[in-house]
């Protein structure tokens, strides 16, 4: 299931750490770190889950 998350955290950061965390504080940074820049949204997304 983690290499699902993974590839969604590429395509769209935002759905692969709410995948993995829900509605937490680490999906609304992700969502402001994709605004700003989607390179640093998906680092941000691929620490997430595997982390967890």
């Amino acid at each position: 299931m983690d290499i699902l998350k993974i590839i969604f955290a590429i395509i769209l950061p935002p759905l692969g750490v709410f995948l993995e965390v829900g509605l937490s504080g680490a999906f609304w940074l992700n969502i402001l770190l994709t605004i700003l820049g989607y390179i640093p949204g998906i680092i941000h997304a691929i620490w997430v889950i595997s982390k967890n």
